[in-house]
Formats: structure tokens, C-alpha cells, sequence
């Protein structure tokens, strides 16, 4: 069985203190594959050491996340674009619009997620969004944009049905993760209503743990905690889930 972590952050400094470990909790759970968003240029080294040790099973995106468009923001994208330039990625995220915290940096935001949607094209690649409280912003910009050569995984999927579907029709895979366990999750009651041909694994760790590690330091070998909670939902066996869910996250990253 192999599973698919398609959102991890390896890197994050809650992990520097048993990483290898972790690393191996997630293996050991048939976890192999892990895709590793970028955030900003601070991170950079840290992915790529990471790469470096585990060659065989992380795969790194590139990108700006909306909640680091700061002042900055134009010089933080030209380091995205010269990564982009001088090596293999195979997404680029986390990109997208984030209004929950701060709404000061709107119009940079749009601006870097409309300039990074462009770049995936031009490398070919797909787009891993953020999105929180920012759905209509999010869909206004995809719409924008919307061509055949525009996929991707809206990660941490947390809309409803018919935002889940605008999702799908734009070219775009929903990414579950921890949420579809929570009982106010919500997605949880809808998606089934939604081909699994459209499903990708996540845990976005280490936030946004699945119960019954809700609160708590999310890992990447929770991605089975959210295939069980999906093998429920969809009636299939955790066999099942994890082959269909690995084979869409391969349409997305090429490998």
C-alpha cells in the first residue's frame, strides 16, 4: 500500500527535534510519498537538505505563501522565479489568498498568486492553492486564469459542495486532510457526493491534526487516519483509497 502526503511541512521547526523519527512513523504507516510546499526564501536550504536526505521519497514545490506577502513581496517572488529557473519542482505552492489574518496585503496577494498561476504555466506545472476566508477572491483569480493547462490541488479543502465543484470544474483537485475527521468539519457529509477520482491525501502537518490527535502536532503518518476516515465515507478499503488517491496525485505532479 503507498500513500500519498501531498501538503507536509517537513521542514517546520516542530519537527527539528525528531524529524528522523517522524519520518520513519510515516513510512512505517505506508506513507512514501511526500510533497513539501514552499512558504518563503527562509526555507529554501531547509527543503532542499531535506530532499537530499530522503531522495527517494520527498518531492518539493516552489512558491510564496499569501500570509508572507509582506512589503517584500516583489523580491520575495524573484527568488521563487530564479529557483524555478535552476532545478526540477514539481508544483508550485503554496500559493493562493489568505484573509483570516490580515487583510492589509490583499492586493499583493492577488498579484503574487495571478504572477505564480502564470509561472506553473510556463514550467508546465500544477498549483498548490491556500485558501482561507478568501473564496471568492480564490475563484475570481482562477477564473481569470482558467485554461487547459490550469491544475492543481486546492489544499485543505474546508468549502461546501458547490464550491467544491467550482474547484473541480477549474481544473483542480481537492486536497482532505485532518478536517474530514473533525465533527464540525463538514466536508465529511458531501463527499461522497464527489468522485474520488477528484481526492487527494494531505496532512498539512504538522497543523490541522486528524482526531484523535486533534490539538496536537500533526504528522505525516496520520495521511492514514485521513484514508481511513475516507474509506468509510466512500464505502472502499483503505486499499482502495490510497491506490486512487496516489494515482490523482500523480496526475498533478508528473511522478
Amino acid at each position: 500500500m503507498i500513500l500519498t502526503d501531498t501538503h507536509s511541512h517537513l521542514y517546520s521547526e516542530e519537527f527539528d527535534l525528531d524529524r528522523n523519527e517522524m519520518m520513519q512513523r510515516a513510512i512505517n504507516a505506508g506513507v512514501s510519498r511526500f510533497f513539501v510546499p514552499s512558504i518563503d526564501s527562509n526555507y529554501t536550504t531547509k527543503m532542499y537538505e531535506l530532499e537530499k536526505q530522503y531522495p527517494e521519497n520527498v518531492f518539493l514545490m516552489m512558491g510564496l505563501h499569501p500570509t508572507y506577502v509582506k512589503e517584500d513581496y516583489l523580491e520575495e517572488l524573484a527568488h521563487v522565479e530564479r529557483e524555478l529557473a535552476s532545478r526540477k519542482f514539481y508544483a508550485i505552492g503554496e500559493i493562493g489568498i489568505d484573509l483570516f489574518w490580515d487583510k492589509t496585503f490583499l492586493k499583493e496577494q492577488q498579484h503574487a498568486f495571478k504572477h505564480q498561476i502564470q509561472l506553473a504555466k510556463k514550467y508546465k506545472l500544477g498549483i498548490n492553492i491556500h485558501c482561507r476566508d478568501a473564496f471568492d477572491e480564490v475563484f475570481e483569480v482562477l477564473e481569470s486564469e482558467k485554461s487547459a493547462d490550469l491544475f492543481g490541488i486546492f489544499h485543505c479543502f474546508t468549502g461546501d459542495l458547490g464550491q467544491a465543484q467550482r474547484a473541480i470544474s477549474l481544473g483542480m483537485k481537492l486536497g482532505i486532510g485532518g478536517v474530514a475527521t473533525f465533527k464540525n468539519g463538514k466536508i465529511d457529509q458531501f463527499l461522497n457526493e464527489i468522485d474520488l477520482k477528484h481526492i487527494v491525501l494531505e496532512t498539512d502537518s504538522p497543523y490541522l491534526a486528524p482526531v484523535p490527535y486533534r490539538g496536537k502536532r500533526n504528522e505525516s503518518s496520520y495521511t492514514l487516519l485521513v484514508a481511513q476516515k475516507l474509506a468509510e465515507i466512500y464505502q472502499l478499503s483503505v486499499e482502495e483509497i490510497a491506490k486512487i488517491t496516489t494515482e490523482n496525485s500523480k496526475q498533478i505532479f508528473g511522478i
